[in-house]
């Protein structure tokens, strides 16, 4: 049986980078449509046996897996996965990384990444972003996907990906720069956008219309309403450990949960936190859900009339 058609357990691997990119092998995406790229349709077979070698010998992973010490920023730590997951894993050539395209001294852009697909022979131009949504409903108007930061939106990151970003080397700017390098212009681009949409705890909220029907799910609460619950399996997943699922071998800590719960009113900063339950058979604690739990002035500057007094 093709190796590809078997789903990983997530949880067979130790080291948190392996587990972080055996999770970018086969995790829904937050858009559809005919350029979405899905790694799982090139995974060559015998893939997870490659990362079950480097969950098990340090130093057989990829020097990009082995840095000790990974970017606290999200986004990085994002796009060095995936250059494994590329150049590692499917054994393609990145030929370009971060291309800023320039007119007159005035930045207009950047490609993520120029890629040689060897499937299909051709250069193509991947854009990327990992991202995490919170919906909120707005009375009898579609509900709204918030991120964390709720300048960011579901619905114009998507709208900017593949109306904007991916279009990006249609300008002549940009087919002047790759040309530059050696590669002719236009190209055709790939979009690659993991994720979780997150549920308001409690209620009931259909999903955004142009979101895959197998997308990652999670709730959200208002940090008051958090200390109201049981949380004694909550821990915070800290950057950059929102990729992937968690697992440890100590039991949580409620003191600690409680600490990270209480500041964060006071300090008007969403956190994330896992939920875990220990696993019979092993007796680690391993994440069943995610919720993200944001202060009660969450919204109220970008978007005054859904915020919660």
């Amino acid at each position: 049986m093709d190796t590809r058609d078997q789903p990983l357990n997530l949880f067979d691997f130790h080291h948190p980078a392996v587990r972080h990119l055996a999770w970018l092998c086969t995790a829904p995406q937050l858009i559809a449509g005919p350029s979405v790229f899905r790694p799982a349709e090139h995974l060559p077979p015998g893939y997870d046996k490659m990362l079950r070698r480097w969950d098990q010998s340090l130093s057989s992973m990829p020097e990009l897996l082995r840095m000790e010490s990974p970017p606290k920023r999200l986004g990085y730590y994002f796009e060095r996965l995936y250059e494994v997951l590329l150049t590692d894993l499917l054994g393609w050539k990145v030929l370009l990384k971060n291309l800023q395209i320039q007119s007159e001294g005035r930045t207009l852009g950047e490609l993520d990444f120029v890629v040689h697909n060897i499937v299909d022979d051709r250069i193509e131009h991947h854009e990327i972003a990992i991202k995490y949504y919170l919906g909120v409903p707005n009375g009898d108007s579609d509900t709204k996907w918030f991120g964390p930061n709720a300048k960011d939106r579901l619905d114009l990151k998507r709208d900017l990906l593949l109306n904007h970003q991916s279009k990006r080397t249609d300008a002549p700017e940009a087919i002047a720069t790759l040309a530059t390098h050696g590669i002719a212009g236009p190209l055709p681009c790939r979009i690659f956008m993991p994720g979780y949409l997150f549920y308001p705890l409690g209620l009931s909220l259909a999903p955004p219309g142009d979101a895959p029907t197998d997308h990652l799910r999670g709730w959200w609460v208002y940090a008051n309403d958090a200390q109201t619950m049981d949380t004694s399996n909550w821990i915070e997943l800290r950057k950059p450990h929102w990729v992937g699922p968690w697992r440890q071998k100590q039991a949580p800590c409620p003191a600690e949960t409680t600490k990270r719960l209480d500041s964060i009113n006071e300090l008007r900063v969403p956190r994330l936190f896992a939920q875990l339950e220990r696993a019979e058979t092993t007796g680690e604690w391993r994440e069943i859900r995610r919720i993200f739990v944001v202060p009660q002035t969450w919204l109220s500057q970008d978007c005054p009339e859904l915020a919660v007094g």
